[in-house]
């Protein structure tokens, strides 16, 4: 169980590891274009990880994980290192690293919207997959080197 220490009291994560199955999750998705993209996202993130997909909630699959440390509450906990969510609305990659060193990169991507690590696409074909398979890759480096 996914717990994280505040002082003296525990409190636990709303989002964390579930033992659900990923390609269940993935093609159960109504919408073709969104359950197609999921499922191209997954072969991309496997390739560049080569990690297996978790699923973390009800929605998210992530890929690889480390302890991270909030500096303002103390907090820590473990977290996926990169993963996507379907979500009604749109995809949403996760970039943990943020955006900010990837500015070139993102100029280039397509159209998207962010936050702060959060990466907000309607469907696959809105960006260049090419600068999307390098914007998770060098994500990911980014994080496995900070947090190895």
């Amino acid at each position: 169980m996914a717990k994280i220490s505040t002082n003296s009291k525990l409190v636990e994560l709303k989002t964390k590891q579930t033992g659900a199955d990923v390609n269940a999750f993935l093609t159960s998705i109504a919408d073709e274009q969104k359950r197609n993209d999921s499922l191209t996202l997954l072969k991309i993130m496997k390739a560049i990880t080569k990690q297996e997909p978790i699923m973390w909630g009800s929605s998210i699959i992530g890929f690889g994980k480390y302890i991270y440390k909030s500096p303002a509450t103390g907090r820590s906990g473990e977290w996926f290192i990169t993963g996507f969510s379907p979500r009604k609305a749109n995809l949403t990659v996760y970039i943990i690293a943020g955006f900010t060193q990837y500015s070139e990169m993102m100029n280039k991507l397509g159209k998207y919207k962010t936050g702060s690590s959060c990466l907000y696409m309607n469907k696959l074909e809105d960006v260049d997959i090419k600068v999307l398979k390098e914007l998770i890759t060098q994500s990911y480096k980014c994080m496995k080197e900070k947090y190895k």
